[in-house]
């Protein structure tokens, strides 16, 4: 019992930091307390604070992922590794671009996917994990699903401040976010790099399937989904370059992709662990 809630150290104290490191963002970027409109950059301590917290839940993860010896997988891992990527690309992205407004949207959905392993402790060893396809799908996979993870809270958020905007009802909060050109480029920035991965995402599938999973592709409902939300990101793109697709038309086509990603595995996953209790 010890070590398993030693196990669990890493998941709680990663939680609680992050929750505490979102209600500071908030505070002291969105929350409106008379202070005057010249915006806070990021600082130096917040940055390493956000650093300190990504280095915490990766031990978790890595603790979780290979604590045996062999790749254990789970929707509550893959959803935490999903945020924690999320996280890793905001902060990186920090470092060129005024994010710090951002934060108080990702670092709560941070703080809930790191708890839900200790939530949702159920786990399945995948014994192909060694095999060099295995690798780069699994690779590919949990970075486009990243990338998508946080190119779908961006859209919902630049709807958020757009719909704002059009009221004119935003005050000191958008002194601490970027302006809607930069949030609008990022988010496709994001969505071509996501897009980019889930295509050698897919590619490795087709090619390695035999490899990693013993037998040829299956088009199950997995793969239809996956399949499904690859051509509604192409569709995006082309719409973006071809006819200059934004705003709610962006965010629309970003939301069904992604809910069509979601389903394709986290939401199985979800269903047969923890609804139906097999692993």
């Amino acid at each position: 019992m010890p070590d398993i809630l030693l196990h669990l150290v890493p998941h709680i104290a990663a939680a609680l930091l992050y929750a505490a490191l979102g209600f500071h963002f908030w505070h002291t970027r969105w929350h409106d307390a008379g202070r005057p409109l010249d915006p806070l950059p990021m600082q130096r301590w917040e940055r390493i604070a956000i650093a300190a917290t990504l280095t915490v839940q990766g031990l978790g993860l890595h603790e979780g992922l290979f604590a045996t010896g062999t790749l254990r997988f789970s929707f509550s891992l893959a959803v935490s590794l999903m945020l924690w990527l999320a996280v890793l690309i905001y902060w990186l992205e920090s470092f060129q671009s005024r994010m710090d407004g951002m934060q108080p949207m990702v670092l709560p959905l941070a703080a809930i996917s790191s708890i839900l392993p200790v939530l949702f402790p159920q786990t399945h060893e995948i014994g192909y994990a060694n095999a060099f396809g295995f690798k780069v799908h699994f690779l590919t996979a949990m970075l486009a699903y990243s990338l998508f993870t946080l190119s779908a809270m961006h859209a919902l958020f630049m709807g958020f401040v757009e719909q704002k905007l059009h009221r004119r009802a935003l005050n000191k909060h958008q002194s601490s976010l970027p302006s809607i050109l930069s949030m609008e480029a990022l988010l496709f920035r994001m969505i071509g790099v996501a897009f980019s991965l889930l295509t050698l995402t897919l590619i490795s599938g087709l090619l390695f399937s035999e490899q990693i999973f013993g037998k040829a592709l299956v088009f199950d409902h997995k793969t239809l989904f996956a399949f499904a939300s690859w051509v509604i990101f192409a569709a995006l793109l082309f719409g973006r370059i071809k006819y200059g697709w934004r705003g709610r038309i962006a965010l629309r086509w970003t939301l069904a992709g992604f809910l069509l990603l979601i389903l394709a595995y986290i939401g199985s996953r979800f269903v047969s662990e923890v609804l139906l209790g097999r692993i």
